[in-house]
């Protein structure tokens, strides 16, 4: 891999997501607030801005979107989209708690499966369904509180693999969870640390939704078997894993789409294939969603702004913007993704409920478990 590429593949982890930094003070918050929301109810009423004025979208700071979407919107609707960032994603929903019933945006892009069901307890929301809810993937619609979020996007966290590092080795490569307990990948698998990276939230996830109250005698089992732990997925995979610098771990976690990034991100002249590939077993699906705001100055324009992010346009934008794919069924993916992004046919996933009531506990066990 082309070490070009570092400095986006930094925004690329960011962007599929920074929900960690800042993600246990936002339960904690969240935790003070949430006997004060009650349930949802929803409105499929087709959203009427004001022509002129501004929309403010408050989202986490990996937010990237093409200009000309941003332009389109204005000339569509006479409204100018101001985005406000506000850090990373726990730290984005623990402000919005802070500020909910008023808000100092409209509407808010970016809580993730880990804390939306907090945010929805919260009153972080005003009910609100998106006429083109049903155009979203099914699968993703499970923590939506009846449509009162509206899934964006999705990504999954994934095992991957240098394989031309293996072959050397004479060594078959992974398939499925079980084998990095084997003693045959010993010393080969780097991973992040869930309590300051993204995809090693996602990795501890995908080994709670796997192997349930057992979860705890895998990790051990992966310490015996020489894993090594990384502060982020830049320190993993750019300097620990054989293929995307000059570290010696052919196992890496990334994410489905890290073999398009590559290309991507290249120096010319690119190559025509990645050097790496995934394994499809035990990845972690993220979802992020949209909503408008509970009490937001403008909640029309807000209700305008959610329909965008889910209209065919932004959703075919989203792929080589964020490195994610889209929530939108039948949305055209570049051929990049279609070439090399992994396809995870059964993603794990855990209930947004259980993740919210159980994250501060796993955490610290993981810790336990493994010495740190």
């Amino acid at each position: 891999m082309n070490l070009n590429w570092v400095m986006p593949a930094e925004g690329m982890e960011s962007s599929m997501r920074a929900r960690v930094v800042g993600i246990i003070a936002a339960i904690g918050m969240l935790a003070l607030v949430t006997g004060c929301g009650g349930s949802a109810t929803t409105s499929a009423t087709p959203s009427t801005p004001t022509s002129g004025g501004t929309v403010r979208l408050l989202t986490h700071d990996s937010f990237v979107i093409s200009e000309s979407l941003l332009a389109d919107f204005t000339q569509q609707t006479g409204m100018t989209i101001e985005v406000i960032t506000a850090g990373d994603a726990g730290t984005m929903v623990a402000g919005a708690v802070l500020a909910a019933g008023a808000p100092t945006a409209d509407v808010l892009f970016g809580v993730d499966n880990t804390l939306v069901s907090r945010a929805i307890d919260a009153g972080v929301f005003a009910p609100y369904t998106a006429p083109q809810l049903g155009d979203v993937l099914p699968e993703l619609s499970a923590d939506t509180a009846d449509g009162t979020v509206t899934p964006i996007d999705y990504g999954d966290v994934c095992i991957n693999i240098d394989d031309a590092e293996l072959a050397a080795r004479g060594i078959t490569a992974p398939t499925t969870l079980d084998d990095l307990i084997t003693p045959e990948y010993r010393d080969l698998l780097v991973v992040e640390d869930p309590g300051t990276s993204s995809p090693g939230l996602a990795f501890l996830l995908s080994t709670i939704a796997r192997y349930g109250d057992g979860w705890q005698d895998y990790w051990a089992a992966l310490a015996n078997n020489g894993v090594q732990v990384a502060a982020s997925w830049t320190d993993a995979y750019m300097g620990d894993f054989s293929g995307g610098g000059g570290g010696d771990r052919p196992l890496v976690v990334s994410y489905a789409t890290s073999p398009p990034a590559e290309i991507v991100y290249a120096a010319d002249p690119k190559p025509t294939s990645p050097s790496t590939s995934v394994m499809t077993d035990g990845c972690y699906r993220q979802v992020e969603y949209a909503g408008v705001l509970a009490g937001a100055v403008n909640p029309e324009a807000a209700k305008a702004v959610v329909d965008w992010l889910l209209s065919a346009p932004v959703q075919a934008d989203v792929p080589l913007s964020m490195f994610v794919f889209p929530a939108r069924t039948g949305t055209p993916l570049p051929q990049v993704f279609t070439d090399f992004a992994a396809t995870v046919e059964q993603p794990l996933q855990l209930p947004a409920t259980d993740v919210a009531a159980g994250l501060t506990g796993w955490l610290s066990d993981w810790g336990t478990v493994m010495g740190r």
